[in-house]
């Protein structure tokens, strides 16, 4: 059965105009863990984005004010097409309408004095334009999404690349996890982390990313 139906007032192809929530995924590949010298962890990491973070191509990343270090996470997103709560893993893919490639964008240096303090990352991942996303991608473009790979450039040099397999947590288990503790509903978003190569971006450069095969997009940076 497909999600037309369900979406009859409301159009999963353009879901960043009305989704609730984004929900993001950290540290859910070990390589990226390590670079940022973090503990693998045993659980899912998670934290939430608002909709106003949400930018689409033709629109720039804005560097926040506040920030001198914003750096690039390119992340296989999936959009759901059939909201639940305490959503059994073996049921999980039942509710996913599709995907969409996703960029969280990460004030580095404001990260970090947040977890020194041991206060939320609300300011380094929550700003307008940290959640630049593509098209939406219908589920049947991609048949194995815990296999694909994931790239990014910027000014044309490859920083980012790998595969959705080397994941800790798939992305079943995910919608089960994060569906015992906030409901999922039709149109929200789950990124689901990044690989390893996240660097700085500055004012001007061009980041392109894509899914192999699939879609690609670029964005440029820009200050308020």
């Amino acid at each position: 059965m497909g999600f037309e139906g369900m979406a009859s007032a409301r159009n999963l192809n353009r879901f960043w105009e009305w989704g609730r929530k984004i929900i993001c995924v950290g540290r859910n590949y070990a390589d990226h863990a390590k670079e940022l010298k973090n503990a693998i962890p045993s659980e899912p990491v998670l934290f939430l984005k608002p909709p106003s973070a949400y930018v689409r191509e033709g629109s720039p990343i804005l560097l926040p004010v506040y920030s001198t270090n914003l750096h690039h996470e390119v992340e296989l997103g999936v959009v759901i097409g059939r909201g639940g709560t305490a959503i059994p893993q073996e049921a999980a893919m039942d509710h996913v309408a599709g995907y969409a490639l996703c960029l969280d964008m990460t004030a580095r240096d404001v990260q970090e004095e947040c977890k020194s303090k041991g206060l939320p990352w609300t300011l380094a991942k929550a700003f307008n334009t940290s959640c630049p996303v593509s098209e939406f991608i219908p589920r049947d473009r991609v048949p194995d999404p815990g296999n694909v790979r994931l790239w990014l450039k910027v000014n044309d040099q490859l920083r980012q690349e790998g595969s959705t397999s080397q994941m800790i947590f798939s992305i079943p288990f995910l919608i089960s996890y994060i569906s015992e503790v906030i409901t999922l509903e039709e149109g929200d978003l789950i990124l689901t982390g990044t690989p390893r190569g996240v660097s700085s971006v500055q004012e001007h450069d061009e980041v392109q990313a894509g899914i192999e095969g699939v879609v690609s997009m670029t964005f440029r940076v820009d200050r308020l």
